[in-house]
């Protein structure tokens, strides 16, 4: 605690690169607010990992290391990790904490993918915890009657939109495998927080206002965040007793506890009574909901092998194909203030984007050339694309080695940012990261016993088909929809070197890959890697983020021929680096910390 209390002291005399030390200008107010005004009760190495965030400085430990996007949920880690838990372990803990403190980004009505590096044996196994399409789904859930697409919003809110939770059983699948603690103590903190309340944040606070008029079209969920007709602020106390009782039996039942008997019933009753737009959600689809091991996505580079996961995510895929286009051109050389830079990672997204839109969905359902799309022979070949000197005017998929014949349409599903991340190490030396979503901020807006319902299904494409071709992320019964999260691990020579993830909807795949590139090829640390200017590419458009260095970057890329924008790009990465020590860094973009000793 000494030591960090120190760094974050001196931080101010440290020499960061432009980018990493103009992030904090990206932060919204609301964000940047004291710790001790944001989050009462906060232990001083809670403290002092903010105040270390706040001055530009990644959080040190020897042991372990948690970052999260809450310092509530950070402490409730960092508590199981102390214990000599496992990283398993203190991700149920986290994310308890979340659903509660967090709600508008994850949750038990939620989803997850989970990427795993086991230390005894140098494994690596990602679990697929990603909400199910209802069996009673069809193609054209989200068109009207004459075929059209529905509007995003009038397809989020409410309950068509809402697939099968899969967070509580991916929580205990994980636990019951790589976990060592009592399952039910892993609870108490959230249990706690929700009974004797906790302090609403800024942010909290801020997105409710912003969401007032759905947030109050279903009883329960105005009941919650407008008691008595006033939306809760920043500094109130808030409870949540329905929540502490589902944690309970979830606690002494298992996931079981959730997937059936009242809690499974009640929330299919929630889906389907949703006055103006029902759903389709059954009990059945509850009870058949199962977590899937699948086979860990990773790709080569800088001699560095880059793991994550696979379909129905297009996460790892998209990453790893941008990253293996760029890996034969000499990023740190240029640095991360090059317009040249900016334009090869620019257009291998772009052509990423292309594949990822052509091939990428629930491989359970549609054949994706995975191997193909990541072959390095194919990704040289899609490199030399970007040989020119100015933007690429146009990019269309390329033709990955299949091992069958397919043809399908591009696709036209839209996403829209929410999500969390958590990226634990434990004192064994165990890795875990994992993207956790409801989806849109607050899902599909209804509420049962204490938790928000997702509106994962909005992830496919509202369209089935094109001119005929059928599109790979079409909805279909028991279909997971197409994902962009990227939970990964970055290993050398079989040993993890970096942890990261970050929530932002399909710019999740950039905001990852920019934080590799500048923590592999630029040299920085996981907090300023973290906290740099983001630049986004994915359809052709440049997205640069306001008020930071990257809005000076707008005129050199215009002129290489980009259509450029300046937005708010508001990711929440959360990173660990393993070296001589741990390193955590956390997004200044959000409220959270990481945590170690």
């Amino acid at each position: 605690m000494t030591r960090l209390s120190l760094l974050a002291a001196v931080a101010g005399l440290v020499a960061l690169p432009v980018f990493a030390q103009e992030a904090a200008d990206a932060v919204a107010p609301e964000t940047r607010t004291e710790p001790a005004a944001a989050f009462a009760g906060l232990s001083d190495a809670a403290q002092a990992a903010l105040a270390a965030k706040q001055a530009g400085m990644p959080t040190e430990a020897a042991q372990w290391m948690v970052a999260v996007a809450n310092p509530l949920a950070a402490e409730a880690g960092a508590k199981v990790l102390r214990a000599g838990g496992t990283a398993a372990d203190a991700m149920v803990a986290v994310q308890a904490v979340l659903g509660l403190v967090e709600p508008q980004s994850s949750g038990l009505g939620g989803g997850a993918f989970l990427v795993w590096y086991d230390a005894a044996s140098g494994e690596i196994t990602t679990l697929d915890g990603r909400e199910t399409a209802p069996l009673a789904a069809d193609p054209r859930q989200f068109q009207d009657a004459a075929g059209t697409p529905l509007k995003f919003f009038d397809a989020v809110v409410g309950g068509l939109s809402v697939g099968t939770p899969g967070t509580p059983a991916l929580m205990e699948a994980a636990q019951r495998r790589w976990g060592r603690a009592n399952w039910a103590g892993l609870f108490d903190d959230a249990i706690a927080l929700a009974e004797d309340g906790f302090t609403v944040s800024p942010r909290l606070a801020g997105l409710v206002a912003g969401d007032a008029e759905r947030l109050q079209r279903f009883p329960a969920t105005a009941a919650y965040f407008f008691p008595s007709g006033t939306a809760i602020a920043a500094g109130d106390r808030l409870t949540n007793a329905p929540y502490a009782e589902v944690l309970r039996r979830i606690a002494a039942g298992g996931a079981d506890a959730f997937y059936t008997g009242e809690i499974a019933e009640d929330l299919v009753a929630t889906v389907r009574g949703a006055e103006g737009n029902p759903g389709r959600l059954s009990t059945a689809d509850l009870a058949l909901y199962r977590v899937i091991e699948r086979p860990a996505v990773c790709a080569e580079y800088r001699a560095h092998d880059v793991c994550g996961m696979g379909p129905p995510s297009s996460g790892a895929l998209t990453v790893g194909q941008i990253l293996g286009m760029l890996d034969s051109y000499d990023l740190a050389a240029l640095g991360p203030q090059s317009p040249e830079a900016w334009r090869l990672i620019g257009d291998a997204s772009r052509l990423a984007f292309a594949d990822r839109g052509r091939y990428m969905a629930d491989s359970d359902f549609v054949p994706v050339p995975v191997k193909g799309l990541v072959a390095p022979d194919y990704l040289r070949d899609r490199a030399t694309l970007l040989s020119g000197d100015d933007a690429l005017p146009e990019t269309a998929p390329g033709k990955p080695e299949w091992d069958h014949a397919m043809r399908l349409a591009d696709d036209e599903s839209i996403e829209f940012p929410s999500t969390s991340h958590i990226s634990i190490v434990d004192a064994a030396g165990n890795a875990l990261s994992m993207t956790t979503t409801i989806e849109n901020g607050f899902g599909s807006r209804l509420m049962t016993h204490g938790f928000l319902l997702n509106n994962e299904l909005t992830d496919f494409s509202f369209r089935s088909h094109s001119d005929g071709v059928p599109i790979a992320n079409r909805i279909e019964p028991g279909k997971r929809p197409r994902s962009s999260m990227a939970p990964t691990i970055v290993l050398k020579d079989g040993a993890p070197v970096l942890v990261i993830g970050s929530p932002g909807g399909s710019r999740i795949i950039g905001y990852v890959a920019q934080g590799i590139i500048a923590h592999l090829d630029w040299g920085m640390d996981v907090q300023q890697a973290v906290a740099m200017p983001h630049l986004v590419n994915r359809f052709g458009s440049y997205d640069l983020e306001e008020g930071t260095a990257a809005a000076d970057l707008a005129d050199p890329l215009g002129a290489l021929g980009y259509e450029v924008s300046t937005r708010a790009l508001n990711s929440g990465l959360h990173a660990i680096s393993l070296g001589a020590s741990l390193k955590g860094g956390a997004d200044p973009r959000r409220e959270g910390i990481a945590l170690g000793e």
